[in-house]
């Protein structure tokens, strides 16, 4: 087993223990991790784009993720690794999983098998809008155009940090 590395999480101490990763070093060093070695991953619906949830990852849980089939998370509440359905049966079927451009937040695409929610929920976004107003584009403005510069590419925007 590989050594311990402790996390400091909401004035609990939780040490974790982490198998060796075979997780590719091309992939890992895409990674933009939080203080604990965590990256977001958001879980979505492959066929209907519905947002599912969202879950924490290290390299180990990626690594799992990418070479079982299966969506596994490192649990920050248990300090634990959780495959999602191992308990409930509400499996999560790997279709993809994509790194966005600033290495931060992983897109992961799923079969979903019963509820992805905890609560029992298919979605942990159920019933939970906040009442935001709703933007409208321009009047003319094509939105399917929209972002992109006189020359047809995408127009860039800084990158959050930037």
């Amino acid at each position: 087993m590989g050594s311990p590395r402790g996390f400091a999480r909401q004035n609990v101490h939780v040490t974790q223990i982490n198998p060796p990763t075979t997780l590719s070093a091309e992939i890992a060093a895409r990674l933009k991790r939080d203080p604990a070695g965590l990256v977001s991953a958001v879980i979505q619906q492959h066929d209907s784009s519905e947002v599912l949830m969202v879950g924490w990852m290290d390299d180990e849980a990626l690594h799992r993720t990418l070479t079982s089939g299966r969506v596994t998370f490192w649990s920050r509440s248990r300090g634990e690794y959780w495959r999602k359905g191992d308990t409930s049966g509400h499996a999560q079927y790997v279709r993809s999983v994509s790194l966005d451009c600033d290495g931060d937040a992983l897109l992961v695409q799923v079969d979903q098998i019963g509820a992805a929610c905890h609560t029992g929920a298919r979605s942990c976004f159920d019933d939970h809008d906040l009442g935001a107003v709703v933007g409208r584009p321009p009047a003319g403005q094509d939105t399917a155009t929209a972002g992109h510069s006189r020359d047809g590419l995408p127009a860039r925007e800084p990158a959050p940090d930037e």
